[in-house]
């Protein structure tokens, strides 16, 4: 196990240590449209929690289907931290707790990914 000074990812030129949190979501099938945009604001809410470093958000890209592919999820997060304090801040946040709240019911599946 590597802690997060160990890793480093590369930013152009630079290289910039960081703890890469990645969540992969299923929605509900049977969501209404207005559900599906309340869990995308929800979502997009997290931007705004300041100790994120980097927030991308979106949906399966459309590339070349390949056995190691998997474009089965609804929506994916990729949020860097420069180290785990930001990461557990960011978790308690309200913001954090509110997505959680808002989102549970909308979803059937949440996979995590984390990074060092």
């Amino acid at each position: 196990m590597h802690s997060c000074a160990c890793r480093a990812a590369w930013f152009g030129k630079r290289s910039v240590t960081m703890l890469s949190h990645n969540v992969f979501f299923w929605l509900k099938p049977d969501l209404t449209a207005e559900q599906r945009a309340e869990f995308v604001a929800a979502l997009s809410a997290l931007r705004d929690i300041p100790t994120l470093h980097t927030f991308l958000m979106g949906t399966p890209a459309d590339v070349a289907d390949r056995p190691v592919v998997d474009k089965s999820f609804d929506y994916s997060v990729t949020c860097l931290f420069e180290n785990m304090e930001d990461h557990d801040t960011y978790q308690a946040h309200p913001l954090h707790v509110a997505f959680l709240e808002q989102g549970k019911p909308k979803w059937v599946r949440a996979q995590v990914y984390d990074m060092d």
